[in-house]
């Protein structure tokens, strides 16, 4: 997610390699500069963190943990306001209504739908979406099938006007006892008096709890100076960054919550609905530093995991009884960790591989397509007890499943081999050997460790 800055910030810790050696620290800070000035972090808050890093590296004496502390220290006051909400805040009496605003094009509506499914499947809340934006012809309709998608509530009516169909929304809401309350709202192509006015409207009649305006990353200081007009004109709580994941340079997350005065609230990571991340800064400055963020990983898991499957399916691993049912029913937790890009670089040690993974989809990818093809093709004995695929079998499946006898051949090897390394890691010591093997395919260590 933050592949540019952590090189930067790899690049410039690897500057260091002797103690007290002050010309090696202005050759870090000054290349460390160059590129987040580069990566599009604001001009201000590069100069503020420098100052800061070459002062207290020099005061402490220099060496790579004094520095790898002050850049510590400093991103975490950088993306941190003092008393400010982290992720998503509940209301003391629910439901917590939430006003989502932003320009047309910013990804506002499938925002809202990732927010609603974030708060029904990790906080187990009851959610409630009405469709306000009446403006743009396709909203409603994408609405629906979000929420559709995702089995969530949506009060919708294109012949209603904004603020009677916001009122009903809310009228419901209380009567049915939703926890939460996401009102898309109208966008624009640029900030105008007519969108002002609607919205204005509408958050007089709403009264919301937030209001989170939706910035497009890819558009960089755009987002920032589009985010302070609306904090004036209409007011935000926070800002949600979507499209993250095609923003190349990244920068803009690390200086918008000084320069608009709002905390950053979550960033939207990937095409998916669960690629949506609460934004906590000390989580964010462990994966900016390369050290992963194992508390969202374990969130996320314990939102998608059943505990009690988890714990028969580690039984089963642990014996070597691991079948194609297994495979098919871990897939489709899988789904709902969101991108294994996003769900690499929450892991220690991982970032490298994140990158090279890429975009990888699970789920559409030829190979796993072919796989499910390839069980779907089989009786329900054989996908308990792969050992029963004699040659005969075989050949039955290829042609169920459209491939030829060879590619089902190695597709049942890559599978028992799977088996065997999973069995392999849930002994002692097994998760060890594979990150020293990870390490190995990455060409090598990753960050020093971060002082706790």
């Amino acid at each position: 997610m933050f592949d540019n800055l952590t090189d930067s910030f790899k690049n410039a810790i690897g500057k260091i390699r002797f103690h007290d050696d002050e010309k090696a620290l202005k050759k870090a800070t000054s290349e460390l500069k160059k590129s987040l000035l580069k990566s599009d972090v604001h001009h201000k808050v590069v100069k503020d963190l420098i100052s800061y890093v070459e002062l207290e590296t020099k005061k402490n004496g220099v060496g790579k943990d004094n520095f790898l502390k002050a850049l510590q220290d400093k991103l975490t006051d950088i993306l941190t306001i003092e008393g400010a909400a982290k992720g998503f805040t509940f209301a003391s009496k629910p439901p917590t209504v939430v006003l989502m605003i932003g320009l047309q094009g910013s990804g506002k509506t499938t925002t809202t739908g990732k927010l609603a499914y974030f708060l029904k499947e990790q906080k187990k809340k009851k959610v409630l979406v009405i469709a306000a934006d009446l403006q743009r012809l396709a909203a409603v309709e994408q609405l629906k099938q979000i929420t559709a998608g995702i089995e969530v509530e949506l009060v919708a009516d294109e012949s209603a006007s904004p603020v009677e169909i916001v009122k009903r929304g809310l009228e419901k809401a209380e009567k049915e006892l939703y926890d939460v309350v996401l009102i898309d709202t109208a966008g624009r192509l640029a900030i105008d008096d007519e969108l002002m006015d609607e919205l204005a409207e509408v958050k007089k009649i709403a009264n919301p709890d937030e209001l989170f305006y939706v910035a497009d990353a890819m558009t960089g200081q755009d987002a920032v100076r589009t985010a302070q007009t609306f904090k004036e004109k209409i007011g935000i709580t926070g800002v949600v960054l979507s499209k993250f994941d095609g923003d190349g340079k990244g920068g803009v997350a690390l200086g918008l919550t000084q320069q608009v005065g709002v905390p950053l609230r979550f960033i939207g990571n990937g095409e998916k609905m669960p690629d949506l991340e609460q934004f906590i800064a000390d989580r964010i400055v462990g994966r900016l530093m390369g050290a992963g963020d194992v508390e969202s990983l374990a969130e996320r898991a314990a939102a998608a995991i059943d505990p009690k499957e988890a714990k028969k399916m580690t039984q089963k691993i642990k014996k070597g009884q691991f079948n194609f049912n297994d495979f098919l029913a871990q897939m489709e937790q899988m789904k709902k960790l969101g991108s294994m890009k996003s769900i690499m670089g929450m892991i220690p040690g991982m970032g490298n591989m994140a990158k090279q993974i890429g975009d990888m989809d699970l789920e559409n990818s030829s190979e796993i397509k072919q796989i499910k093809a390839l069980v779907s093709s089989m009786t329900p004995k054989e996908r308990e007890n792969p050992d029963l695929l004699n040659n005969m079998r075989k050949r039955r499946l290829a042609a169920g499943a459209g491939l030829d006898p060879m590619h089902v051949n190695r597709v049942l090897k890559q599978f028992k081999n799977a088996a065997k390394m999973a069995k392999k890691m849930s002994t002692k010591g097994g998760m060890k050997q594979m990150q020293e093997m990870m390490a190995q395919v990455q060409g090598g260590g990753g960050m020093p460790n971060i002082p706790r």
